[in-house]
């Protein structure tokens, strides 16, 4: 019930934030007498405000046309490597760009598209060739398509991997850090000949026992059968994977929204004084923000309960009890990939120490190959996006994956 609820506030909405638009315009156009009166602005950039935040959003584009390399401009084509049920392995390919490292980006699944890292792939691009774990909306995904869980979330990086061949490096960011660290430690077990170069882990929830923050209070205050009977919702009819049971995005993007209510609060009001001000530029910085950050997906019930139970409440992998279809993962078997380990000193989702604890249960690996970082003054979002990232979090990935390379 809850779902359709959503969906017809959805719907409402959307038929509001048309007709707010639409006066926004009305209230600016010259040919309107009210446009030059004083409360014109205010109130033209009230519903601008509105319609913005009550607008339907869908899947968003990464949009990438060109990148620079090397100080020349090149063309940047999307193809699809491998397509899966629950999600495809998806390349930037640069036109006339080869013999760069293969960097397998591994997005989270946690209520955001894949475009959520734009930013980070932007910056990756001119060094590497770079691949993304581009996950599908769990509605979308028919129910005989069958389940996904963690274990099959391992089992498609190990896939991806497997499709990219020898010598690529594997970055996850925040929640893929635990699978992705899963998959090469199996992979390292078996001496595949496709395990990752370099795993680098950024804001991941490896041992959240550690430095525990208010996500991690929320996963371990109740118990599991609570979030399976409070927040397990199923899709309607309407879409395609009618009938399966979900996580959805919206209630995802409720609880991120309310932990941090009075920022958001703060960047709408802003938002809305320089839209007053005529400052069109850094407002349509807000908006390109919200229209990536509210733009949501669901994900299986069977996985977001599987990663509740294993990673937040019994955490099952730094206490070495993690198991992959019966099998125990063991870090220890890690001896020749290359871990780097990066969290934010201001991280509000994965506390400190919870990505550097992958260091210390990768008891086999030399000291040489294991690297940290906790960049200063950076929030959970700023590690793998914005100013920061890209000047001084990206260039220790850069010379990490070089130093590993060949």
């Amino acid at each position: 019930m809850l779902y359709d609820a959503y969906e017809f506030q959805r719907t409402m909405l959307s038929a509001a934030s048309a007709w707010a638009n639409l006066g926004a315009q009305w209230l600016q156009n010259p040919l309107n007498p009210m446009s030059y009166s004083n409360m014109a602005p205010m109130m033209a950039s009230g519903l601008d405000v509105f319609a913005h935040a009550s607008a339907s959003r869908g899947k968003p584009d990464f949009g990438f046309t060109q990148v620079e390399v090397d100080g020349r401009k090149v063309a940047v084509t999307e193809e699809i490597i491998l397509r899966k049920p629950f999600g495809q392995l998806k390349r930037f390919r640069r036109r006339g760009i080869t013999g760069q490292p293969k960097l397998l980006v591994v997005a989270p699944m946690s209520g955001h598209y894949a475009t959520l890292l734009r930013g980070t792939v932007e910056r990756l691009m001119p060094r590497h060739d770079v691949y993304i774990t581009d996950w599908r909306d769990a509605r979308l995904v028919p129910l005989e398509e069958g389940r996904f869980d963690l274990d099959d979330y391992i089992d498609y990086l190990v896939e991806f991997l497997e499709t990219l061949g020898p010598g690529t490096h594997m970055l996850a960011v925040c929640q893929p850090s635990v699978p992705a660290y899963a998959a090469a430690a199996l992979m390292a077990a078996d001496n595949h000949p496709c395990r990752p170069k370099t795993l680098t882990m950024m804001g991941g929830p490896v041992d959240t026992r550690e430095a525990p923050t208010a996500v991690n209070t929320v996963a371990t205050q109740r118990p599991l059968a609570w979030f399976e009977q409070n927040v397990i919702h199923t899709v309607p009819v309407y879409y395609p994977g009618s009938g399966r049971r979900v996580y959805p995005g919206f209630l995802q993007l409720t609880g991120f929204m309310a932990m941090n209510l009075g920022n958001h609060l703060v960047s709408h009001w802003s938002m809305f004084k320089h839209l007053v001000e005529g400052d069109e530029e850094s407002a349509d910085a807000t908006k390109a923000f919200y229209d990536e950050y509210r733009s949501v997906c669901d994900m299986t019930s069977e996985f977001y309960l599987q990663t509740i139970d294993q990673v937040f409440q019994r955490h099952l992998l730094p206490r070495g009890e993690f198991l992959h279809r019966g099998r125990p993962v063991d870090p220890g078997a890690i001896k020749d990939i290359g871990l780097l380990a990066i969290e934010g000193e201001r991280d509000d989702i994965s506390g400190i120490g919870q990505t550097k604890a992958a260091l210390t249960l990768a008891t086999a690996l030399p000291a040489k190959k294991k690297k940290y970082l906790l960049a200063e003054r950076v929030g959970h979002y700023g590690i793998f996006n914005g100013r920061r990232w890209r000047e001084k979090i990206a260039p220790v990935v850069d010379d990490w994956i070089a130093a590993h390379d060949g």
